[in-house]
């Protein structure tokens, strides 16, 4: 195996756990009433604003340690997924 196609391999287990921290944050969302999707291979979850407006994009940053959005001005702990919830859910309601 060529040394390009051994770091792709190597990384896409990072990633992968990284669309999974979306798609906890996306159904803890959901419960809240944010409608919220899934785009790019689970590399970016858009979030919708109550009113029309531009959306929220969410991605997993600082090697996985936080959800970050607004270019990452704002961050939450992915440990804490309901707080992160909360905390946007409040941020797209402004």
């Amino acid at each position: 195996m060529n040394s390009i196609i051994q770091a792709a391999v190597s990384g896409f287990p990072q990633g992968q756990e990284e669309g999974d921290m979306l798609v906890r944050l996306r159904d803890q969302l959901t419960r809240l009433g944010v409608n919220a999707e899934l785009r790019d291979n689970n590399s970016a979850l858009m979030v919708h604003k109550p009113v029309p407006g531009m959306p929220v994009w969410v991605f997993v940053g600082y090697g996985g340690a936080y959800y970050s959005w607004q270019n990452a001005e704002r961050r939450h702990p992915t440990s804490d997924v309901e707080g992160a919830a909360d905390v946007l859910a409040e941020y797209i309601a402004r």
